[in-house]
């Protein structure tokens, strides 16, 4: 582990809310190490550092706990919702090679046809991936597509070693015209078809 990434964490006998807020003003995130039938892990972590690491999804954070390494990945994080603050982190360990069962961001690129709009209907998908080489999204392109396309987590393209866990048949992106522009078509063959048959209406009077 490099000494830039890596997270120093101290562990912590003291629980409570007064201990936890205690902890949050001295510039510290209250956390859990749990998993692989180990008994749970309560941690103390410098807060700056761990809120830029923890910015993109499915963080792994490379921690050293009284000079021990351990990986450990982001399963949880629970934020004060007025504040944002970061109030509680939970930690799951993993191993390198390990495969890991995430939920990955589903980011759209290029744009789609004239007069069509972009509906993200998943914006995330479920993977199997390696614990180190979880992607930081799952781009969707759609250039050029036209009304009524449809794309499924089936038609996404994966990250080598990444494994779709999802409903292959989940609907991700759809293509559509806007119902306000539907209508202003409507309303539009309807005038010409008023306008023709009062013109066909004329020509028959004469």
């Amino acid at each position: 582990m490099s000494e830039d990434t890596t997270v120093h964490a101290e562990l912590r006998e003291s629980f409570g809310k007064g201990y936890a807020r205690r902890l949050r003003a001295a510039g510290k995130i209250p956390a859990v190490l749990y998993g692989h039938g180990t008994a749970p892990v309560h941690v103390a972590l410098p807060g700056h550092q761990v809120a830029l690491l923890i910015r993109r999804a499915n963080a792994v954070l490379e921690l050293d706990i009284a000079g021990k390494g351990q990986l450990a990945l982001v399963k949880d994080v629970q934020k004060d919702p007025v504040h944002q603050i970061i109030e509680h982190i939970d930690l799951l360990i993993v191993r390198r090679g390990e495969k890991v069962h995430v939920d990955v961001p589903v980011v759209v690129v290029g744009t789609s046809a004239a007069g069509t709009i972009v509906n993200l209907d998943a914006t995330s998908v479920a993977l199997e991936v390696e614990a180190t080489h979880i992607p930081e999204s799952i781009e969707v392109d759609v250039e050029g597509l036209e009304d009524g396309a449809h794309i499924t987590a089936a038609d996404l393209t994966l990250p080598r070693g990444a494994a779709l866990t999802a409903d292959p048949e989940t609907l991700v992106v759809a293509i559509s015209v806007p119902v306000a522009a539907l209508q202003a078509e409507e309303e539009i063959a309807e005038a010409d078809a008023a306008v023709a048959a009062e013109q066909s209406g004329e020509a028959a009077a004469e």
